[in-house]
């Protein structure tokens, strides 16, 4: 099943991001490797700055997948205001499909 990961970046944390960005991107990659990875990237504020992100994955379930997103180094080094976990069925342009 898939899960989406909505997360809100902490106002003033871009710096935390940046300095985290090597190990969140080896993570994702690994994630991806394993076929867990689906697709991620920022989102991004008025200015283009990364200010969040979207995760999905591929996991087992809710609980699988909330272990995903705190294992990821943005989670671990405090990034995020908050982490949404949601359930999400790609319709449109999945390339499983």
């Amino acid at each position: 099943m898939l899960f989406a990961f909505v997360c809100k970046d902490k106002p003033g944390h871009l710096q935390v991001r940046m300095d985290t960005r090597p190990a969140h991107v080896e993570h994702l990659n690994k994630l991806n490797a394993e076929g867990t990875l689906k697709m991620a990237g920022p989102f991004l504020d008025a200015e283009g700055k990364p200010n969040g992100s979207l995760v999905i994955v591929n996991a087992d379930s809710i609980e699988a997948a909330k272990a995903l997103a705190d294992a990821d180094p943005y989670t671990k080094a405090g990034l995020f205001e908050s982490v949404e976990i949601k359930p999400f069925n790609w319709v449109f342009n999945n390339p499983e499909a």
